[in-house]
């Protein structure tokens, strides 16, 4: 199946579809989109939230399974669960978003993809997905976006949630939940595991790359706070997952259950201190560390004189202060903020120089609403230790034409900073550059949103330029080469969504229209489509609910020289969940349900039909 919807014809999409999440949602609460809590109806930026209930209503699911059917992101995997995984807001490359875990940037050096591919749902209370270059609040590596996983908290009374559940591939989940406390302590204590058989991760492997590939991942979260007083708040929060991934790599020996595979442990962890100062100040002190650390072991078929096993490490450690004021002006919100981020690699072996970056900043920002205009002004100063000073800044302007017609435009300034691999990194077939230039972005873009509070529609075009690429360049005869500030990009594209409910039936719909390119020599950038659509649709019955989701994608080329092309696909899936009473359900999921056979990366597997049952336990 090959999809190919053109810009004009997909206009007509939100006439026929809608949301699950429906469009009454105005009063939701968003924080990424500012860093202050604001009505997601105020806000000024292309933002989705996917709130706890969407995330049980969804049944069995990753990260990457429910970010893949959101507006504006396409998703890339080479295999199954936890195997390197890009995610590409608005066309931007995969390491040009910023993850926030808590507001704790947890972005990883490691070349294998997002850290998001290990965080389980369990102990996520809502997802806020911000598109858009988001530098001027957010600083190096959010030039593409930000996704921001909130976690689950506790709150007065005791409560005790869980979920089991079994399917295809012999996956098995199960998690456990305590949270409670009373009107000075709160705390929440979760546990969770997950495991699957999983799928060969290549197309055409051979020897032992032919077998199952495995995934496993076990872990556990806590979070406390203690409010002293009204307006205070002092707490912190812990959460770990070790596990291990199983991989090909087409390099297995012909003989023997050799099995390349990678070991992994996520951490993170935070203090902070939230005081209200006075009836228009509130500040917010905030210290944490996210340590992403990989131990992999692949077989070198070409070692002399014989082949062996080799065992590679490397750690990623992010440590993040950040002291932030909200004030209240007689007109509007001000923000102040300083910030100072750190990222280490270790162990040192494979680096030229000090594998340690670090960055200082400063930033402000206002927000406010007059009558039928408001706006959203931001500004930032960021210090990096090694390309030294950036400026960035944003505006944003919105008017309202009636109650439920609004406008918006902004336009801003973002950058990405080089990684410490790129820097720094030594290897026989070449070196890091320490003389990367920060890629740049100058972006664009209008919206305009309709809700009359059963019905949503919104559009948003934008046009984002990217200067100073980063790309490894190869002597075409030795094959040594380095890192180097290469090239131009433009990512303009319009998305559109759908969200409304008619009685009992709850519709959703949207589609992505991508131009993505570089424009020095014309090539689409890999990995991208020009198109993809989402349609759901869902009916309550009862205590029963029941969805359909159809996601298309357009074909893509896997690399950035329109090389290896990959035609588009469309998938089906089912779900289901039967409310036994008000505290259990039992939930139902069935993926591809045609067995569509598709690649997102060239050469890699992806699931084929699958079937997923759970029973959760969640009091209200």
């Amino acid at each position: 199946m090959h999809i190919r919807l053109k810009p004009g014809a997909a206009l007509l999409l939100p006439l026929f579809a809608g949301s699950v999440q429906a469009a009454t949602d105005l009063d939701t609460v968003v924080v990424t989109a500012t860093r202050q809590e604001s009505r997601i109806a105020e806000v000024l930026a292309d933002v989705t939230v996917i709130d706890r209930a969407e995330i049980e209503r969804n049944g069995q699911d990753t990260v990457t399974e429910l970010l893949a059917r959101q507006p504006g992101i396409q998703t890339a995997s080479n295999g199954g669960p936890g195997t390197t995984t890009s995610f590409y807001i608005r066309g931007s490359n995969s390491n040009q978003t910023k993850v926030l875990v808590d507001g704790i940037a947890i972005n990883s050096a490691d070349l294998s993809g997002s850290p998001l591919r290990f965080i389980p749902l369990a102990d996520v209370e809502r997802i806020e997905i911000l598109r858009g270059p988001a530098a001027t609040l957010y600083g190096a590596d959010a030039l593409g976006g930000v996704i921001h996983i909130i976690t689950r908290r506790g709150a007065p009374g005791l409560r005790v949630d869980g979920f089991v559940g079994y399917g295809s591939d012999n996956t098995r989940e199960a998690s456990a939940g305590v949270s409670g406390g009373d009107e000075r302590w709160r705390f929440r204590v979760e546990a969770n595991h997950r495991a699957s058989d999983g799928f060969s991760a290549q197309r055409h492997a051979s020897n032992h790359d032919a077998d199952d590939d495995a995934y496993r991942n076990t872990g556990g979260s806590a979070a406390l706070s203690f409010i002293p007083a009204a307006g205070h708040e002092i707490g912190g929060t812990w959460r770990r997952n070790d596990g291990v991934v199983h991989y090909d790599s087409g390099n297995q020996p012909a003989t023997g259950d050799y099995d390349d595979r990678a070991r992994f442990t996520t951490e993170q962890w935070q203090l902070f201190s939230r005081n209200r100062l006075s009836d228009a100040w509130t500040s917010r002190l905030q210290y944490g560390e996210a340590e992403d650390r990989q131990k992999s072991y692949y077989w070198d078929a070409w070692a002399w004189p014989v082949a062996l096993e080799v065992v590679t490490r490397q750690n990623t450690r992010n440590r993040q202060l950040s002291w932030q004021n909200d004030i209240t002006l007689p007109l509007g919100k001000l923000l102040l903020a300083a910030e100072r981020h750190e990222q280490e690699i270790s162990p040192a072996s494979g680096y030229a120089s000090r594998p340690e970056v670090d960055n200082d900043s400063f930033l402000a920002g206002w927000t406010a609403n007059l009558g039928d205009h408001s706006w959203q002004l931001n500004a930032r100063h960021d210090d990096h230790s090694e390309f030294g000073g950036e400026n960035t800044w944003g505006v944003s302007y919105g008017y309202r034409l009636s109650r439920e017609l609004r406008a918006h435009a902004s336009y801003g300034t973002a950058f990405k900073a080089p990684s410490v691999y790129q820097l720094f990194m030594t290897s026989p077939w070449g070196n890091g550059n320490p003389d990367l230039k920060p890629e740049k972005s100058r972006n664009r873009e209008i919206g305009l949103s309709w809700d009359n509070g059963v019905h949503a529609l919104s559009a948003t075009w934008y046009h984002n330029r990217v200067s100073n690429l980063i790309d490894w360049v190869s002597d075409p005869v030795t094959w040594v080469g380095t890192y180097e500030n290469v090239s131009k990009a433009r990512l303009e594209g319009a998305t559109l969504s759908y969200a409304g409910h008619f009685g009992v039936w709850n519709l959703r719909a949207s589609y992505d229209w991508l131009d993505a390119k570089n424009t020095d020599n014309d090539f689409e950038l890999g990995r991208r489509a020009r198109n993809k659509a989402m349609l759901g649709v869902n009916r309550n019955w009862g205590p029963l609910e029941t969805g359909v989701e159809v996601l298309g994608v357009g074909k893509r080329y896997n690399t950035n020289t329109e090389t290896g092309r990959m035609g588009g696909y469309g998938l089906v899936n089912l779900t289901a969940r039967y409310a036994i009473n008000s505290e259990l359900a039992i939930e139902a999921r069935l993926n591809n349900l045609f067995d569509k056979k598709y690649e997102t990366v060239l050469g890699y597997n992806t699931p084929g039909m699958n079937a997923f049952v759970g029973l959760r336990y969640s009091p209200k």
